[in-house]
């Protein structure tokens, strides 16, 4: 084998995926700056957010796997010149998403009363409906921007997402610093202050990525002057089919770190703390490997567009080891300073709640072991993802996701994550069988599948 027939790729993998990366990192660094900012106000009020977060993030997953249809078309299309059918995928992506943010605010927002029933701790419930009020209104621009981002990825022009999530990052960190605390006059609003950074940075985030699209020549001849409400109904099936399934994925993985959230809960209020620390901590490195999927779904596209399997299949196994040699790189660094990160969260100095937060700590130490081994495992599952879906295959990918995270993981976590087993580290055991079950059924899916269609193209030759 000549590795340098991947390696030599990796300069525009990386020129790809960098902005993805920062662009995924900074939605991720929102929940890391309210995290930070919350964490000074008690560990209640972090385990509020956590809880609330997790109504928001299955709502959230079901938005973005759908938006992801988008890429892999645009991306067909624009290998292929067919302008046209850019412009369609892009106009009914939009309507779809507009629909499916609408959805998802109005179903979160009656769900509400389901907290109650959780067996949460109360002043955790009471902390958190107020906070999901604004958080889940804020659903409709967030899935809104997933379709102009999912485009602007499709076409290859993936730094200008990455911009808007800049902007929203800085606008939510002055935000918070004001409405949390209430500095500078502004009233002091505590968690609630943090629900109003992020519904605003939102806005700020589409309307931006929005006006840039609309400037740049090649973007702005497919997104203007479109009939929104003029609508193919082949059109919508279409996007549809792909983006149904790759919704039900990306539901399958988050509800089942959202599960260990409401596991974590039964423990009490510490233990769903120092859950929300770790699962901040490797969100934000998971978000590296989501912009080597995304890129992976844009190069697959492009050369599915092209009919050119054998150099689609390089591509893509020069991905995976990109992202391979990354996640070794993560796994070290959560095993090295899994004792250090937890202190980013939470203040020690506080002698009225030292207890809970060293406890707290403690917890989340350990966690960061487990966060560490699936490190790789995650990478790989999120990139093979990320390749089928550019071949747009969806079907038997979110049949093996469900599999392996509902039939393997979450009854893992469910038997080992009791307190009287291993509480906490039990229901990241779960997580963590879920991953590698889903990493090792992926890749011998697109193995199977790249070989199949590089063989059925060798005949059509011969």
């Amino acid at each position: 084998m000549n590795i340098q027939q991947y390696t030599k790729e990796f300069k525009y993998n990386w020129k790809l995926a960098a902005p993805v990366m920062l662009g995924m990192l900074g939605h991720t660094f929102v929940s890391f700056i309210d995290n930070i900012m919350v964490g000074q106000l008690g560990t209640a009020e972090l385990a509020a957010v956590s809880l609330g977060n997790s109504f928001i993030f299955i709502a959230m997953s079901i938005g973005i796997g759908f938006s992801t249809a988008i890429t892999p078309l645009i991306a067909e299309a624009d290998s292929s010149g067919n302008f046209e059918q850019a412009r369609s995928t892009f106009k009914h992506g939009l309507f779809l998403c507009f629909s499916i943010g609408v959805l998802m605010f109005l179903g979160v927002f009656f769900a509400k009363p389901l907290l109650y029933f959780m067996d949460q701790p109360i002043e955790v419930v009471d902390l958190a409906l107020p906070y999901l009020d604004l958080v889940a209104f804020s659903l409709i621009p967030m899935i809104v921007f997933q379709a102009f981002k999912q485009f602007s990825d499709g076409l290859s022009m993936t730094k200008y997402p990455m911009f808007a999530t800049i902007l929203a990052n800085i606008s939510n960190v002055i935000l918070n610093y004001l409405l949390i605390f209430g500095n500078f006059g502004f009233p002091e609003m505590g968690i609630v202050g943090a629900a109003y950074g992020t519904l605003l940075s939102r806005f700020i985030m589409v309307l931006f990525l929005w006006w840039v699209l609309v400037k740049k020549e090649r973007s702005g001849k497919i997104i203007t002057q479109i009939k929104i409400f003029v609508l193919d109904v082949l059109m919508l099936r279409k996007i549809i089919s792909l983006g149904a399934p790759s919704a039900m994925q990306m539901l399958f993985e988050v509800a089942i770190f959202t599960a260990a959230i409401w596991l974590s809960g039964l423990l009490g209020k510490n233990p769903q703390a120092a859950n929300q620390i770790a699962l901040n901590l490797s969100s934000m490195t998971f978000m590296v490997a989501t912009g080597l999927s995304v890129t992976s779904m844009i190069r697959v596209g492009n050369q599915k567009g092209l009919q050119n399997f054998k150099e689609l299949r390089r591509i893509a196994f020069s991905i995976f080891f990109m992202g391979s040699i990354l996640a070794v790189f993560f796994c070290v660094m959560f095993f090295t300073f899994h004792n250090y990160l937890p202190h980013l969260y939470i203040d020690l100095s506080d002698t009225k709640n030292y207890s809970d937060n060293l406890e707290v700590v403690e917890i989340a130490s350990n966690l960061l072991i487990a966060a560490a081994i699936f490190q790789i495992s995650d990478s790989i599952q999120v990139m093979v993802l990320g390749a089928l879906r550019g071949l747009q295959d969806v079907k038997i990918p979110t049949i093996i996701t469900l599999i392996s995270y509902w039939v393997v993981g979450f009854p893992i976590s469910f038997f080992f994550g009791k307190a009287d087993m291993y509480g906490s580290f039990g229901i990241w055991l779960g997580l963590l069988a879920g991953l590698t079950t889903a990493s090792i059924l992926l890749y011998l899916r697109f193995n199977y599948l790249t070989l199949q269609l590089i063989k059925t193209k060798h005949n059509e030759l011969t």
